[in-house]
This record gives C-alpha cells, sequence and structure tokens, in this order.
C-alpha cells in the first residue's frame, strides 16, 4: 500500500491515465449502445469481462505478466482493463457487427490483434504492462481470442435457449401424455 501511495496513487499521471481508461469507454458505450440489444450486448460484454478477468488473473498471478500501476493496490489485475476497457471495445465490435451484419468472427479477431500486438506494446512502452519469463504478445494474443470465442459461444448458447423456449408452444409436454388421462393409453396403464 506504501508503494502504491508514493509510486501509483493520485499523484501520478499513471494513476489517472487508468482512470482514463476505466472511465472513457463506460461513457462511450453510454451513449453508443443500441438499446434495443442492451441486454444481449451486455451479456455478451459480461462474458468478456468474466473470461479476460480471468486470464488476466491466471497470468498476473503466475508471473507472467504484471500492471505495476493500479487504481487499485490490492488487486493483481488491470481494473481498468478488465472492468472497462477491454469489455466495452469487444461490446461495441459485436453490436457493430450484428447491426451491419458483418462477420463477427473476423472484427474480433482483429480487435484481439490490435489489443495483443498494438496496445500492450505501447503499455510496456509507457511502463504500465510488463511480460515476464516465456510470455509474449502472440500467447497474449491467443489468450484474446480464447476470449472471444467463449464469449460468442456462451451468448449464443443462451440465445439459443431463448430461441427454443419461444418456439416451444405451452402445454406440448402435457399433450404427449393425455392420452393417458382419456384411458387411450391402457397398454401404458397395464404396465
Amino acid at each position: 500500500m506504501h508503494y502504491w501511495s508514493l509510486y501509483s496513487g493520485p499523484g501520478t499521471w499513471q494513476f489517472w491515465f487508468n482512470c482514463f481508461i476505466l472511465i472513457a469507454p463506460l461513457t462511450v458505450l453510454y451513449v453508443q449502445l443500441d438499446r434495443r440489444k442492451a441486454l444481449l450486448i451486455g451479456f455478451y460484454g459480461f462474458n468478456v469481462h468474466i473470461w479476460f478477468g480471468l486470464i488476466d488473473a491466471f497470468g498476473s498471478g503466475r508471473a507472467l505478466w504484471t500492471y505495476p500501476y493500479k487504481i487499485f493496490p490490492f488487486l493483481p489485475i488491470s481494473f481498468a482493463l478488465d472492468v472497462s476497457l477491454v469489455p466495452v471495445v469487444y461490446m461495441l465490435v459485436y453490436q457493430w457487427t450484428i447491426n451491419h451484419e458483418k462477420n463477427y468472427y473476423l472484427y474480433a479477431t482483429l480487435t484481439s490483434a490490435a489489443f495483443a500486438f498494438v496496445l500492450k506494446p505501447v503499455f510496456s512502452v509507457l511502463q504500465l504492462f510488463h511480460l515476464y519469463r516465456w510470455m509474449n504478445y502472440f500467447y497474449l494474443f491467443l489468450g484474446y481470442v480464447v476470449v472471444m470465442l467463449v464469449s460468442k459461444l456462451i451468448t449464443d448458447l443462451f440465445l439459443h435457449f431463448e430461441h427454443d423456449a419461444r418456439n416451444t408452444r405451452p402445454g406440448r409436454t402435457v399433450q404427449r401424455f393425455d392420452h393417458v388421462r382419456r384411458g387411450r393409453g391402457s397398454r401404458l396403464r397395464a404396465k
């Protein structure tokens, strides 16, 4: 905590930069979110947040990378990236691909490449991110790809559940065994 207050607290530009990358994406999302699809986009974004947070915590916990400057010193992850920047950017890409009928996998992969090969190296130059041991930017890219694939898969799975529930007629299950109650299922009653 003492280190944070001296080198990463509100008296440093790094703290305010982290605050900016926490608040600015959420502000953009508030303005740009397609409110007709808010639940879908939000569910997808929550998936990105969870999976990226898990991967980030795993890498930080195994000393594969670190964020020397943080908003909250007690978290090993970059709160601003995990909670705001990464999920919001993927949410806006997802929304754009849906609204414009574009290939999600292509644009989300390009977003993953931008995060891994542009954003993280810039953060490294600014001393906001450090890679250690055998970790490199290509492995980070693979992590982003996993996040975007798993998030899309889970979102599509729940969309499938919703679609099935809407297309199932009420009482359909009851109708299958209705003949038993009417006396036409003597064979079933004998068993």
